[in-house]
């Protein structure tokens, strides 16, 4: 089993191993003070419209979710639940 640092996480993009689609890079991750283990990596939200219309939640993927950590790649069990989006309405004059 080989060993990894934290800033070595943060170059690696993370795919879902269920649907194959990339999720993103890992930006953050969160460490249980009490034990000093990893507990979950995080990816920041996506910013909509360059910053005008916020940013989406943020991803959280916890440890034991993580399937295989390889030199360029982290696969995980995890699928991101599907955004239902407004349709316009555009009034009919």
């Amino acid at each position: 089993m080989g060993c990894c640092r934290i800033t070595d996480l943060r170059r690696k993009e993370v795919i879902s191993n269920k649907t194959g689609r990339r999720i993103g890079f890992v930006d953050d991750v969160e460490v249980d003070t009490a034990t000093a283990k990893l507990v979950s990596i995080v990816i920041f939200g996506r910013w909509r419209c360059f910053g005008l219309f916020g940013k989406d939640e943020n991803i959280t993927i916890k440890w034991e979710n993580i399937c295989l950590i390889g030199e360029d790649t982290i696969l995980v069990d995890y699928c991101p639940i599907p955004k239902v989006r407004r349709k316009w309405k555009i009034p009919f004059f």
